[in-house]
């Protein structure tokens, strides 16, 4: 009787490894998960700083609103990866501040 015990209790010993090992994998890929989310979400706040940046370096140096998203591209040095973004520019008159939105593609 005391030995089946045993191979019981190793059984179990052996059920519980594997389920805390099963959760441990599972728990690491739903971390791994976020932080691509969060490094995705920063790269996109990061293109709409530059490009926000742009838009008041322009208006800075040539006392106007930049027409369009190419002017920044061909004069500012925003490089925008197309594959990726979509840039919303939205530019009213010269002496407005242009909206600007920048959307991860695949979102």
């Amino acid at each position: 009787m005391y030995l089946n015990k045993k191979r019981n209790s190793g059984a179990a010993r052996l059920i519980l490894l594997l389920a805390v090992f099963a959760a441990a994998v599972i728990l690491l890929l739903l971390a791994a998960g976020r932080i691509g989310s969060d490094t995705d979400e920063r790269q996109t706040a990061l293109l709409k700083d530059a490009i926000d940046n742009a838009v008041v370096g322009c208006y800075a140096a040539e006392g106007r609103y930049p027409e369009s998203l190419d002017y920044l591209v061909e004069n500012y040095g925003i490089q925008i990866d197309r594959e990726r973004y979509v840039v919303i520019y939205d530019a009213f008159a010269d002496n407005v501040r242009p909206r600007v939105q920048v959307i991860r593609v695949g979102e």
